[in-house]
């Protein structure tokens, strides 16, 4: 049985298509180098030029322009980043929460959040050492009081952490990656709020409006619950954090991953 590829032309995502009309677009042009393209097995949606199967072909044909590659691009071209919170810039929004596990209390995702951000809402006792901590480029929540400049950002020795309370909830992040409109810039934010109608996505400073229409590709860890949808923006968070997204013509199989996500969380 062929692969299924989706690919994203002028913001919109379309598919599922065989490799030959992938190929055949490249051909015309319609498609370029630095075009997404998506099929079952991959991680994240990837540029033409770095996709083997489609590079190969009329390669010399493929001029390349430079790119200025985004922070969260960066990230997911490596490994796993360890990374200390003195180094990012304090007044960056990159760092989502987990909270609620730490209380005994449902948990629930915020964000983003700089690092002053922290401070403060440390400094209130909104958060504490067994906050969960996600930034892009990590795998996992991390609980805050593993960090080991802990007590250089709070100013006082982290609270020890029992391997119980690192496992209070294992559940990964449902992380998504999305085009806005005719935007080829790729986005990624948080999910949470999930349901086969719709979800909201926490982001950093949405550009977006009630009413644009765009692409989602859903991807956590666990590659049981991904799904590519389509839909419209329906709310803006406030703040430009993120919004809530409207579900449109979600195929069965999406359907599947959501419930599946629900069933299992």
């Amino acid at each position: 049985m062929a692969d299924n590829w989706y690919y994203v032309q002028k913001g919109n995502r379309l598919g599922p298509v065989e490799i030959d009309v992938i190929q055949s677009l490249m051909k015309k042009e319609e498609l370029k180098a630095e075009d997404f393209v998506w099929k079952k097995g991959f991680d994240n949606w990837k540029k033409i030029k770095d996709v083997s199967e489609l590079s190969s072909q009329e390669k010399e044909e493929l001029v390349i322009p430079p790119v200025n590659i985004s922070h969260t691009e960066v990230l997911h071209q490596k490994e796993e980043k360890i990374f200390n919170l003195l180094d990012l810039n304090p007044e960056e929004r990159i760092l989502f929460l987990r909270i609620g596990n730490d209380r005994g209390l449902a948990p629930s995702d915020y964000g983003p959040f700089s690092v002053n951000q922290l401070k403060q809402l440390y400094n209130e006792h909104r958060i504490n050492g067994k906050s969960f901590i996600f930034c892009s480029g990590m795998k996992d929540w991390k609980v805050l009081a593993d960090f080991k400049e802990f007590e250089q950002v709070f100013n006082e020795l982290p609270p020890v952490i029992q391997e119980s309370d690192r496992r209070a909830f294992s559940r990964k992040p449902f992380v998504a990656r999305l085009f806005i409109q005719n935007n080829k810039k790729l986005f990624e934010g948080i999910c949470r709020d999930i349901s086969v109608g719709g979800m909201q996505v926490l982001i950093d400073d949405f550009k977006g409006q009630v009413g644009d229409k765009i692409t989602i590709n859903v991807h956590p860890e666990n590659s049981d619950y991904h799904f590519v949808a389509s839909g419209v923006v329906v709310r803006i968070l406030e703040g430009q954090s993120g919004f809530s997204f409207r579900f449109q013509g979600l195929s069965e199989e999406a359907k599947r991953a959501i419930e599946k996500y629900l069933q299992d969380n």
